[in-house]
């Protein structure tokens, strides 16, 4: 089962959805305090079953990649760099199912 883990930086917090083997499939911005950061959390919980949030993009290097975004269009998470589009693809799956149900821990 995936999980969100909540960070401190150094200029606030962020967090990390890892799925059940830990591999980190959606990272967010870093927020300037913790109750913004774990909003960012509920809004990921919320909305990451809508496949209509998915923003399917490539990056400045040509790898697939993808955000989330909520209801207002802002991106509220963001993945890691894939090598094929079908790969992309299984990490918004892996998304969809990990985040409505995952325990949120703190590092």
């Amino acid at each position: 089962m995936g999980k969100f883990v909540i960070k401190t930086t150094a200029t606030g917090f962020k967090f990390d959805l890892k799925a059940g083997n830990g591999q980190v499939i959606l990272s967010s911005e870093v927020y300037t305090t913790k109750a913004a950061c774990e909003n960012g959390v509920e809004s990921v919980k919320k909305n990451a079953s809508d496949d209509a949030k998915y923003e399917r993009k490539e990056s400045s290097n040509g790898k697939p990649m993808f955000n989330l975004k909520a209801g207002n269009g802002q991106i509220i998470g963001t993945s890691e760099l894939y090598e094929s589009e079908a790969a992309r693809d299984n990490g918004i799956e892996s998304v969809k199912k990990n985040a409505p149900d995952a325990e949120v821990v703190e590092e």
